[in-house]
């Protein structure tokens, strides 16, 4: 343990113990240590949250910290907030949640992509890691959701590999004892149609079993011609009560969709520039009908049981299996990709692939609640695992002849013939621990240690094995004013393992991430809103670059770092009217590479500034309560390619909902992108661009009962 990493936990431990030291130079005699046990009922991360305001942080501190004293950025999407928002996937969620810039790449139906203080995310669901690769399993639904917590900075001491920007952890709606249901619909643009059902309550007349069955189904068109947007889920669970201090709780997700290739890849010249004959329709699609495809299906099944030992200790373990499939069949945009010199044909490439990933996670863990005098303690020590097994098979060529993107005329193409590739085994051991203590009610501070073992073994292909473990840390400080403040400092760190060799035969060392952070929270007293900010720096070590002496090489010199601010309100103004504030400026860019021009380079696709507005009000209106209607403005600023040549421009975005709540029913209107804005959403440096979301409408109906 360096002397980097030495300081910051010494520094919390000295602030917090000190006024105890102070103390105890002046006795004469030790005073009496009396330890108790804290019995309290605490919010767990599946109960319902009225309103847009959660008070407590499962993701952060895996103890269910109160928001306001957690030394740490993190924002909670709600339940409630989803729904208003008309969020129809993980990504619309993140929308509004300062330091996310949520999609990136545009409009693109294989997967939920954002980025967090400059680089993508990690996808958690109930804890546990739910992606590993790409193209290999489901998007999740929001409507199978509680809530949505996007943990800002390095994780790794309680989560393990990656997550060096931040992560975000989807919270599943699970049984609760109170009989509820609910059958929605929904219909709007490009023929969506969707029905879905969420039903919960007790078996028996004790309460001591419990049940949730949430099932959807949809048939949709998209904003791309001949790319479906359908779906097939049923997710049941089922809780067993046999006291209150004992919970088992086994669930099931069986998943299927139904889409095709969103994104074309299309050229620099023909989105973001005008083209010979102006820019390519945003509907356009250059696959080919009956052969495009992207199918994806996943089962999961696992199981959660928590256990209250005695007044003191608790125990939790959860564990997960996940088989995911796609087949996946595209034609797009050849590599370089450009107009030709007809000013009508682009030329494509067509790929094949089947990508499986099955996967066993769990994470079991140990915590202590106790109190020494002024020093209230929550201490936890865990074991997490995961096991991936990837393979598959995988075809690029065939033939696909140009095609005329004004006017497509398909079935000239070849596809490609799909080969084996090799599996894949990754498996991750983790132990961490974590002790928290908040002392004279003012003092808080956080302190945790991990070590990890991660393995890649890759079939016949030892060169690309990986044997790798390492340490991580974190520790932070904070200080609850006289007027209920909470500024704070923390430190914090991740990893990443790198599979392979280098040209001379010397394995990769992990790539490494630390953050520094300080920041202010303030909580209401009444509770109702929460203010947050933040300043932070993120340095990234261990990038893989090309080697300026080996052309087939690459060197482990690269180093990149993301600095910013972030500014936070979740304000109620009044039992009628709720405002959403967020701003965040992000200063991401390469400062170490094996190419001099390549340093100082801003990150790809990462905006420098990101401001988002949401505010809802409720009313009556024609004599008739129930009425509530929202609006919202996102502003994404200008981004670049990697190489500071190409510059895509800033979009301003406006969302809006209109709903109207009578007895049971609730019936809204959403609208995404009101005005229509037709923009490039991101453009790299190999020379294609994405086009954003286009305006969506959505009406629902639903029956609450």
């Amino acid at each position: 343990m360096n002397s980097k990493k030495i300081l910051p936990c010494a520094i919390s431990a000295i602030a917090l113990f000190w006024p105890q030291l102070s103390n105890a130079q002046n006795a004469v005699t030790l005073p009496s240590v009396k330890v108790e046990g804290q019995v309290q009922a605490e919010e767990t991360p599946a109960t319902p949250v009225e309103g847009y305001k959660a008070n407590s942080t499962f993701s952060a501190t895996k103890t269910g910290t109160p928001i306001v004293e957690t030394q740490q950025s993190i924002s909670v999407i709600t339940r409630e907030r989803m729904e208003d928002q008309g969020a129809l996937t993980l990504q619309d969620t993140l929308g509004y949640t300062a330091g996310v810039s949520a999609g990136s790449y545009g409009f693109d139906n294989r997967g939920d992509w954002a980025f967090i203080r400059g680089t993508s995310f990690v996808q958690y669901q109930d804890g546990l890691r739910q992606l590993f690769g790409f193209y290999n399993n489901v998007r999740p639904d929001p409507f199978t959701l509680e809530r949505v917590e996007v943990v800002k900075g390095p994780s790794s001491v309680l989560y393990g590999q990656g997550g060096f920007g931040g992560l975000v952890n989807m919270v599943s709606k699970r049984p609760q004892a109170k009989q509820a249901g609910e059958v929605g619909m929904q219909l709007g643009e490009y023929g969506r149609k969707q029905l879905a059902l969420d039903l919960t309550g007790p078996l028996n007349e004790e309460g001591t079993v419990l049940y949730r069955m949430i099932a959807l189904t949809r048939d949709s068109d998209t904003q791309v011609n001949f790319v479906p947007d359908d779906r097939d889920l049923f997710a049941p669970s089922i809780t067993w009560k046999p006291s209150a201090d004992t919970s088992l709780t086994a669930y099931a997700h069986v998943q299927r969709d139904r889409s095709g290739s969103s994104v074309g890849f299309f050229p620099i010249v023909g989105t973001r520039f005008e083209g010979p004959n102006g820019r390519i329709p945003t509907d356009t699609f250059i696959s080919e009908p009956g052969f495009d495809l992207y199918l994806s299906k996943q089962t999961a099944y696992g199981l959660e049981f928590d256990h209250r030992l005695n007044d003191v200790f608790s125990f939790s373990q959860k564990v997960k299996q996940s088989d995911s499939a796609v087949s996946y069949n595209s034609i797009y945009s050849a590599f370089t990709p450009r107009i030709n010199a007809d000013g009508r044909t682009i030329n494509r490439v067509a790929i094949s692939q089947y990508n499986v990933a099955d996967s066993l996670t769990s994470d079991s863990q140990l915590t202590a609640k106790w109190n020494v005098g002024a020093f209230e303690n929550t201490s936890i020590v865990g074991l997490d695992y995961q096991r991936v097994a990837l393979g598959g098979a995988r075809g690029v060529g065939g033939s696909a002849a140009p095609i005329d993107y004004l006017n497509p005329q398909y079935g000239n193409f070849t596809a490609p013939v799909l080969r084996d590739i090799a599996g894949t085994l990754q498996t991750q051991t983790g132990i961490y621990a974590q002790h928290q203590v908040k002392y004279d009610k003012r003092w808080l501070s956080t302190v945790g240690i991990r070590r990890d073992w991660a393995k890649s073994e890759t079939d016949n292909a030892p060169a690309s094995n990986l044997d790798a473990s390492t340490n991580t840390y974190k520790a932070s400080l904070g200080y609850i004013t006289d007027f209920g403040a909470m500024p704070y400092y923390s430190y914090s760190e991740s990893f990443l393992p790198i599979g392979g060799l280098d040209f001379f035969g010397n394995p990769f060392k992990p790539q490494q991430a630390e953050q520094q952070e300080m920041g202010v929270k303030y909580e209401t007293p009444d509770g109702k809103s929460l203010l947050t900010a933040a300043v932070y720096e993120i340095k990234e070590n261990n990038r893989r670059v090309a080697d300026p002496a080996q052309a087939n090489n690459q060197i482990q010199v690269g180093e990149a770092e993301s600095k910013g601010v972030e500014l936070e309100a979740n304000h109620r103004l009044s039992s009628t009217v709720d405002v959403l504030a967020a701003y965040a400026y992000t200063s991401a860019k390469v400062t170490r590479h094996s190419a001099p021009n390549s340093q100082g380079k801003r990150l790809a696709t990462v905006p420098k500034q990101t401001l988002s507005l949401w505010g809802r009000q409720k009313f009556a209106m024609f004599g008739l309560p129930g009425w509530q209607w929202g609006a919202g403005l996102r502003f994404i600023d200008e981004s670049w390619d990697g190489v500071d040549n190409v510059r895509t421009p800033s979009v301003t975005l406006l969302d809006a909902m209109l709903s109207y709540e009578t007895g049971d029913w609730r019936y809204a209107v959403n609208a995404t992108n009101l005005a229509n804005r037709e923009y490039v959403s991101t453009c790299l440096s190999r020379g294609d661009c994405f086009y954003g979301v286009e305006r969506n409408v959505v009406f629902s109906a639903n029956y609450r009962f």
